[in-house]
């Protein structure tokens, strides 16, 4: 929720804040180009003011700043969140990818089916209570959960 983004520092310089603690300078740098691999989007956009950033943009670069420090667990709240559906894909296929690659995610997010798909686990929280804790997969078969949270008459 929220990209909290620098808006006044360019891409470049928002992912190289992201990499504050890195004392090793070529770590920074490799960071920074790790995530224009991830998202080339941002290095088309590298000289701009993030501020100027589509609401996608911004969210490809939030998390490209997060993964700046190489951290072990990356905690996501709603990354789709306003975006368009293209671009949901893109963010959901970045998430797998770094799963993929070994990083821990907490995601919190409202598109159930697409949370579904790639998470190992899930929880269904109602007025701040779980209510349903299961593997992804048999909460993607649950009758209930596909009436209520994924639309499945």
């Amino acid at each position: 929720e929220g990209r909290r983004v620098f808006a006044r520092l360019t891409v470049e310089e928002n992912l190289q804040m992201g990499g504050y603690t890195v004392a090793d300078q070529k770590a920074v740098r490799a960071g920074v180009e790790r995530a224009y691999q991830m998202f080339p989007r941002l290095k088309e956009r590298r000289h701009q003011d993030a501020g100027t950033l589509s609401g996608g943009e911004q969210q490809m670069l939030a998390i490209g700043r997060a993964l700046m420090a190489d951290p072990r667990v990356l905690l996501l709240a709603e990354p789709s969140m306003g975006l368009a559906p293209v671009l949901v894909e893109g963010i959901f296929d970045t998430i797998e990818r770094l799963h993929q690659e070994g990083t821990t995610i907490l995601l919190v997010e409202q598109n159930a089916r697409m949370a579904l798909q790639v998470a190992d686990r899930g929880y269904v929280i109602e007025t701040g209570q779980i209510v349903l804790a299961d593997s992804a997969a048999s909460l993607r078969e649950n009758a209930m959960v596909q009436k209520v949270y994924l639309g499945v008459a």
